[in-house]
């Protein structure tokens, strides 16, 4: 009776032990499973502008190449962005591509009228 309990001690702390493993590997590789990501935007797709000069902001994760418009743009250790641009009459389309250094991207559009 005494050995069945220490091999069940013995079985559940292995158990406990792998599974500490798994999920630690998991999360210390969840930016390379995960990819890149664009994010907290602040432009509303779609809608109707009155001034032309619009900043935009936001938060590609894990990117490490950011494009706005195909024009590369700035971004910070967290990953935070800050951009300013003119807004031409009528009908405007903004790019927003991030790419991470496995090759990953992530691509947002947004449609705005001034």
């Amino acid at each position: 009776m005494q050995n069945d309990a220490k091999k069940i001690l013995k079985i559940s702390l292995l158990s406990a032990f792998l599974l500490f493993i798994v999920v630690y590997a998991f999360f210390r590789s969840k930016d390379l499973v995960l990819g890149v990501k664009i994010k907290d935007v602040n432009i509303i797709d779609g809608i109707r502008v009155i001034d032309n000069i619009v900043k935009i902001t936001g938060n590609a994760k894990n990117a490490v190449n950011l494009s706005l418009n195909d024009r590369l743009i700035s971004i910070d250790q967290k990953g935070n962005f800050n951009e300013t641009i003119a807004l031409l009459p009528g009908y405007n389309i903004i790019n927003i591509e991030a790419k991470d250094e496995f090759g990953n991207s992530d691509e947002k559009n947004y449609k705005l009228i001034y």
